[in-house]
């Protein structure tokens, strides 16, 4: 017979989070598929189209939270689809400026009528929306917070398990 093991509150309510995450997730994706995006792609676009200064594929890695090999092969098939340029930074040789095209500001206005899995949210009152938001920053920080803890130095010695 199976040992049954008990998860404290903590690994219940994050479990429940990802549950809803996922399936959000899903949806999401589904929805903006419809336009021929996905939900890295919306995510990039959006930040390029927000942005004050001018995007590097490093920036944009650290405001998605990914690897920034991850988000170079993002940028790179973006630019295969023509929904971004890329080009050298005439003062900075090594750097690389990420800006969207025209086909890109198109897709953005394409992404801005996905609203079904949004809409979900109008299941919630204005006050539980704003506790939802406080709540959700104030995870999104203390994860930072532990993702700086387990960072390993790339000068560490490496783990064996």
């Amino acid at each position: 017979m199976a040992e049954s093991i008990e998860l404290t509150e903590n690994q219940k309510a994050l479990m429940r989070m990802m549950t809803v995450f996922f399936v959000m997730e899903r949806a999401h994706n589904l929805e903006l598929a419809k336009i021929d995006l996905n939900l890295p792609q919306a995510s990039a676009l959006y930040l390029l189209k927000t942005a004050k200064e001018p995007m590097t594929p490093m920036k944009l890695a650290r405001m998605m939270h990914k690897e920034p090999h991850t988000v170079s092969a993002l940028v790179h098939r973006m630019e295969k689809y023509g929904l971004v340029t890329t080009k050298r930074d005439m003062q900075r040789k090594n750097w690389v400026r990420v800006s969207l095209t025209k086909k890109g500001e198109e897709a953005m206005k394409r992404w801005s009528t996905t609203t079904v899995v949004a809409d979900t949210f109008s299941c919630l009152s204005k006050k539980e929306l704003e506790a939802l938001y406080e709540i959700t920053r104030r995870l999104h920080n203390k994860n930072l917070q532990v993702l700086r803890q387990m960072r390993i130095s790339p000068y560490a010695e490496p783990l064996f398990w």
